[in-house]
């Protein structure tokens, strides 16, 4: 027995070594059991989405045949060919149908989406609320059938924002934009597609995939509007609503050859649309409509700048649109500038920029040189800090739910690395790539509340100087280069710095407007070969590489004023969009 003893501490390590290992193989077993069930959960419901989808869609299919069947007289190509005012005006004179009409934008708007995938899926509501629209026969947009974007709250649907974490959520009741919309006599119809979280400006998610652009399937729409961007530069919509907060009406609009505009911040109810961001106070957002032509977004304006909205949500300015300046027509003295110093323009947008410079000169109007205060200081200290003021906490935990798209999965990399890890590369990176490691540092946040408010104050100065910078110029309104032409697939997460032409004004909260002026030429894609870019680092390369090969594509131009002078941002669109069509014939 004497023998025995000392092998029994050695037994009982080797028991509790076994029942050790027994135990972590078991917890191994039981985290791979608790991952394949999220993974089998996460898929479910993206599933269930797509069904959901599938479905819409297929009834709709079903419901337009045999609308068609019983209609064998509907003009669909004429009705797609007015614009908005054209078809309300025949829509009051009774020389269209409302059915007439929705029909028609219905089984365009399923093609478009066949060939684009640009549609979360189809209101079957709205074959209901066409019943009953006479109604609503007073209103502005009687009978006009409408798309909204994904985020925009309506009944009983998910405004998923493209996560999967928000699917399978519904809206308790309608967005007080889609209200209003229905009192004006419209008919919401369509939810379109966009990127995942919204802040990106691809048009690309796990639930419903990636949209492609209308004038070229080897492009992307742009985002974050960019199932609003393909439909209505498709033709499958005449007028469609969007959300802005670094361009994302401006983007879509610029890439699929439409016209947009991002409203000032709190001219429109935002009440009941969903954000990535929700909090996120220092780069605004603001819905806005998105169409063919600057006239149906002045209408449109109209329509929604009413009593109704005003009593929906008492914190919009009760401010009804001023139709006397959208109409006036005295010459204008307008600020414009070529390049920001971030962004070197493409040659097409340059040329775009320049040749609508000549044809405002010549049409009389003034133009005066003016230059963005400190753009990268706007750019790094007060956007990028105030957009991912938390350190990106609140955008990352939107994606802990399923697989992070590719579009946005370089983008957001930086964001999981420690704020140690940023501020080490932040340093090591400044000599060689000064802008990029600027920007990296600055995807920190600000670190505390004392440092959000002293961000805060920051904005406030800086919108301050850029006013008195614009008053010191004398300008009515601005002209600056947008963004495009649309990008090569798999560009737009790696290339967040090219936004300071657009994120600018969203910072600022100025009105902006996007109009359609040219195409990209042979000669523009011979002169890219020689672009080098402001900073000549990997983010300029990248640029020159995402808007290679767009021959025919669209080229616009930014239209700006000071805020709450949307009705003056709408008229000087105009201006330019007479002007190019005058030119052209």
């Amino acid at each position: 027995m004497e023998n025995t003893k000392p092998l029994l501490p050695g037994a009982e390590l080797l028991n509790w070594t076994v029942i050790l290992t027994a135990a972590a193989c078991g917890m191994g077993a039981l985290v791979l059991v608790v991952k394949r069930f999220s993974h089998q959960k996460v898929q479910n419901k993206i599933l269930k989405a797509r069904n959901r989808r599938a479905e819409s869609l297929q009834r709709a299919v079903r419901a337009v045949s045999q609308y068609k069947d019983t209609h064998p007289g509907t003009d669909t190509p004429l009705i797609l060919s007015l614009s908005l005012p054209e078809l309300t005006k025949q829509l009051k004179q009774g020389s269209l149908s409302p059915e007439e009409v929705f029909y028609s934008y219905m089984e365009k708007a399923l093609d478009v989406n066949k060939r684009l995938n640009c549609c979360t899926e189809v209101l079957l509501e709205s074959f209901d609320q066409l019943k009953v629209v006479d109604s609503s026969k007073e209103g502005l947009l009687y009978g006009v059938p409408v798309s909204i974007k994904d985020n925009f709250g309506y009944k009983d649907h998910d405004s998923s924002c493209g996560l999967i974490g928000r699917l399978d959520q519904p809206a308790s009741k309608d967005s007080v934009l889609v209200e209003v919309l229905k009192r004006q006599g419209a008919v919401p119809f369509v939810k379109t597609n966009v990127p995942q979280g919204l802040l990106n400006y691809d048009c690309s998610n796990p639930i419903y995939g990636q949209t492609l652009n209308p004038h070229n399937l080897q492009k992307t729409s742009g985002g974050s509007s960019g199932g609003e961007g393909a439909l209505i530069g498709g033709g499958g919509s005449i007028l469609g609503f969007g959300t802005d907060i670094g361009g994302s009406i401006r983007i879509p609009s610029s890439f699929c050859g439409i016209c947009g505009i991002k409203p000032t911040s709190g001219r429109l109810s935002s009440q009941g649309i969903s954000c990535g961001t929700p909090g996120q106070k220092s780069v605004l957002s603001a819905p806005g409509p998105m169409a063919r032509d600057v006239d149906s977004l002045a209408l449109c304006m109209q329509a929604l700048l009413c009593d109704h909205m005003f009593s929906l949500d008492p914190t919009v300015p009760p401010m009804p649109f001023n139709l006397q300046v959208y109409q006036s027509s005295r010459p204008l003295r307008i600020g414009y500038y070529e390049n920001d110093s971030y962004l070197q323009p493409s040659p097409s947008m340059l040329r775009g920029l320049r040749e609508v410079k000549a044809l405002l000169e010549r049409a009389g109007h003034t133009l005066v040189p003016y230059f963005p205060p400190k753009i990268t200081f706007a750019m790094q200290d007060l956007i990028l800090k105030g957009v991912l003021a938390d350190g990106a906490v609140t955008l990352l935990s939107n994606l802990k739910e399923g697989p992070v798209d590719p579009c946005l999965a370089p983008q957001v990399l930086p964001y999981y690395l420690p704020h140690s890890v940023k501020k080490l590369l932040s340093i090591l990176l400044k000599p060689l790539y000064p802008r990029i490691a600027e920007c990296i540092g600055a995807t920190g946040g600000v670190g505390s509340v004392a440092n959000l408010w002293k961000q805060h104050s920051s904005v406030e100065d800086y919108i301050q100087d850029t006013i008195a910078e614009w008053r010191r110029c004398e300008m009515d309104v601005l002209l600056c280069p947008m963004l495009g032409p649309a990008y090569n697939f798999l560009y737009c997460g790696k290339l967040t710095s090219v936004l300071s032409n657009t994120m600018l004004y969203n910072l600022l909260n100025f009105p902006t407007g996007v109009v359609p002026v040219s195409t990209v030429t042979a000669e523009d894609e011979e002169e890219l070969k020689h672009y080098k870019g402001n900073f000549r680092d990997l983010w300029d390369k990248l640029f020159k590489w995402a808007v290679a090969g767009a021959e025919g594509l669209p080229v616009a131009v930014q239209c700006i004023t000071l805020p709450w002078q949307d009705e003056l941002c709408l008229r000087f669109m105009r201006e330019v969009e007479e002007l190019v069509k005058q030119n052209r014939k």
